[in-house]
C-alpha cells in the first residue's frame, strides 16, 4: 500500500492531494467549504445523495490512503482514517464514479476511527470517507485513485468454484497487542461479494458484521456493500485489549446466511 505523501511549501500532505488542485481547510462550525479539494465534477451529486440538507466540511485531518494506480481494480487496498477527530460516531466510504456509490458504513464504537479494507473500482475515481461527529457535522476527506476499470461489473472469482459454498461466511483472523494498550484485529470472511452488475449473477454480499466481546457488548460494526472486494478483509484497531483474549464476529449477508465465529490472539 502506498500512502499519498507529498511536501508542498514545507507542509506534509498525506492521502488527500490531487495535483494542481486547491487545498481545502476545515471550515468553522456552521460554515461549508465551497470548493471540492479533489475537483470532482460529481461532488454535487455526492453531496445530494449522502448529505442533502446536512452540514458538510472538507477536513484535512481525515485521510484516505491507497495506491496512486490500482494494479487490480477488483482489489484496491484502502485505509480510511478519521482518528484525529474526536467523537466520531459513524463513517461512510464512497467512490464518485462507481456505479454503486456507497462501499460501506463503519461504526467505530470502542475502536479507533480507522479501517483498512479492499474495494472494487469501476474506473478512476475519488475515494472518499465522511465521518459524522457528535456535533452532527459530516467531515470529508478523500484521494483520487487511478484504476484500469471494470472492477464492479466483473463476476467474482470465487463464485465459479464449488468450494465457496462449503466455506461461505467462514471467518479467519487474529488479534495482535498494540503498544498503546489496545489490540489490532485483522480478519477475512469468505464471500463472493457479487455486485449484481455482471450478466446473470445477482447481487450477493455481506451486509452486516458485528464485533463483540465475551460478554456480548458490541464494540464495533461494519456494514459492507457490493463494492467491497471478494473475500473481504478488515483491519480494526481497538482501544482496549479483548477480555478473555477473544472477540465474537457475527453478522449476515443479504440472503440471510449467518456469520458466527470467534477470533483469538
Amino acid at each position: 500500500m502506498i500512502r499519498h505523501t507529498l511536501v508542498l511549501a514545507g507542509l506534509l500532505w498525506a492521502g488527500t492531494f490531487a495535483p494542481g488542485l486547491p487545498y481545502a481547510v476545515a471550515a468553522p462550525a456552521g460554515e461549508q467549504t465551497a470548493i471540492d479539494p479533489l475537483n470532482s465534477p460529481r461532488w454535487g451529486d455526492m453531496a445530494k445523495a449522502f448529505f442533502d440538507g446536512q452540514e458538510v466540511v472538507f477536513d484535512p485531518r481525515i485521510s484516505v490512503s491507497g495506491p496512486l494506480v490500482a494494479e487490480d481494480s477488483l482489489n484496491v487496498p484502502i485505509t480510511v482514517d478519521a482518528s484525529a477527530l474526536p467523537g466520531v460516531e459513524e463513517m461512510i466510504v464512497f467512490a464518485d464514479f462507481n456505479p454503486i456509490l456507497k462501499a460501506l458504513r463503519f461504526e467505530p464504537g470502542a475502536a479507533q476511527a480507522r479501517l483498512g479494507f479492499r474495494l472494487k473500482l469501476q474506473q478512476s475515481s475519488p475515494v472518499r470517507v465522511a465521518a459524522r461527529t457528535v456535533d452532527g457535522v459530516w467531515r470529508v476527506g478523500g484521494a483520487w485513485v487511478t484504476a484500469t476499470g471494470g472492477g464492479c461489473t466483473l463476476p467474482s472469482v470465487g463464485s465459479g468454484s464449488p468450494e465457496w459454498q462449503e466455506r461461505l461466511n467462514e471467518v479467519s483472523g487474529r488479534l495482535w497487542a498494540r503498544i498503546d494498550g489496545g489490540e489490532r484485529l485483522r480478519m477475512r470472511v469468505i464471500h463472493p461479494m457479487d455486485t449484481g452488475l455482471a450478466a446473470g449473477i445477482p447481487a450477493f454480499h455481506i451486509e452486516d458484521i458485528v464485533i463483540s466481546d465475551e460478554n456480548g457488548r458490541i464494540l464495533s460494526r461494519i456494514q459492507p456493500l457490493e463494492p467491497v472486494s471478494e473475500n473481504p478483509s478488515f483491519t480494526i484497531d481497538l482501544a482496549e485489549a479483548a477480555s478473555g483474549g477473544r472477540l465474537h464476529v457475527s453478522g449476515r449477508d443479504n440472503n440471510g446466511n449467518r456469520i458466527d465465529a470467534w477470533v483469538t490472539r
